[in-house]
């Protein structure tokens, strides 16, 4: 998968516009660039819902379900240098369905992939984007062994195993002024979220498949403008998909993905909307991979401190409070500035946290 591929349907493509300018068109005719992010709060006729009590079954689920309008595939790391400096590094993969029955021989196939990249230090946050169409072997997802891929930006598996899955994996990606290549060993279980893989993210029962694999240690290289370094630390996947994962009135979300030190795993998300309360869900994660998931009148999440980055004002502290474990913590990142330029736009990067509890993590929020 890693050969020379067509660029742009011949299709759909019209002289003087990009690769890039013709899916983001795809894209934004179809709505899939609406509602704050992936187009997550439209309706989305003629795909599959999500269904309480529908088991996740492995490896067959780290591929992709093209019933389903909108999924990807997700890794940050949390890494510390040789240099003795903290770094980032994030590595998604989106598939997105511009109509229903999307998947079709070669040139006929109407998935749009995205792949998102970014290696974040104190000073610098360098982020890039890529797209591709589906069919052309450009971009896609083989469940076992298992890898996903967008042109030279990878995630796969280390074993050699024709049922491979996500034990051992190796990710790369890099652009002009950055790259990184890191090696992922699991050293706990895949953990399902909310009730056993189904996720609801509003009152109004919009939900979606979401899994995790919180335990993987990383280890391998990363380079900021030529300047490589080798790097250690901790990585988390998320996999999640859905047709219509958000209420038609919410904007967007702030999820947050904590490694307390002693070993427990912390996953929280706030779906925010225009008129009513935020929508929240957690999942305390013990150092063995036994879950609790957290009611919303367990979890206070508030902003401390708002900054202006792209002509917005986005929250950049927080503090987080888990009642029935006595957490309550306050957030910092390690770069303010993890402003993610792409399309749509959103803010990602690395933080620490101290308080009740210490330790470290990766907060993304979108539409602001």
């Amino acid at each position: 998968m890693n050969a020379k591929r067509p660029n742009v349907s011949r299709a759909r493509y019209r002289p003087g516009i990009s690769r890039r300018s013709a899916l983001l068109l795809a894209l934004s005719s179809s709505g899939a660039l609406a509602q704050g992010f992936g187009g997550l709060g439209a309706t989305a006729p003629g795909f599959a819902t999500p269904r309480r009590g529908t088991p996740l079954i492995f490896p067959g689920d780290h591929g992709p379900h093209f019933d389903f309008r909108t999924e990807w595939w997700y890794v940050t790391a949390n890494l510390t240098g040789a240099d003795g400096a903290s770094y980032g590094a994030q590595w998604t993969l989106f598939r997105f369905a511009l109509e229903p029955n999307a998947a079709r021989p070669g040139w006929e196939d109407r998935n749009v992939w995205m792949g998102h990249a970014a290696a974040t230090s104190a000073e610098e946050h360098l982020f890039a984007q890529k797209f591709a169409r589906g069919g052309v072997g450009q971009a896609g997802v083989e469940a076992a062994p298992f890898r996903a891929d967008i042109d030279d930006w990878s995630l796969e598996t280390r074993d050699d195993s024709a049922r491979a899955g996500i034990g051992r994996l190796r990710v790369r990606a890099g652009s002009k002024d950055f790259a990184y290549a890191l090696d992922l060993a699991a050293t706990g279980p895949i953990v399902l979220q909310s009730e056993a893989g189904y996720s609801r993210k509003s009152d109004e029962g919009q939900a979606s498949y979401y899994y995790s694999q919180p335990f993987f240690t990383a280890e391998g290289s990363l380079s900021i403008h030529g300047r490589e370094t080798r790097v250690s630390g901790r990585a988390w996947m998320d996999r999640e998909w859905s047709s219509q994962a958000l209420g038609p009135d919410q904007k967007g979300w702030d999820w947050f993905a904590l490694h307390l030190d002693g070993g427990a795993k912390l996953m929280l998300y706030r779906m925010r909307s225009v008129a009513a309360a935020p929508f929240l869900f957690g999942n305390w994660i013990d150092a063995g991979g036994a879950t609790a998931p957290l009611a919303r009148e367990d979890i206070a999440i508030a902003p401390l401190e708002t900054i202006r980055i792209a002509d917005r004002d986005v929250p950049i502290r927080w503090r987080v409070r888990i009642k029935s474990r006595d957490l309550n913590v306050e957030t910092r990142p390690l770069n303010p500035r993890s402003w993610m330029g792409t399309d749509p736009a959103y803010w990602e990067g690395p933080i620490r946290f101290s308080g009740s509890h210490t330790g470290e993590g990766y907060l993304e929020m979108t539409g602001y």
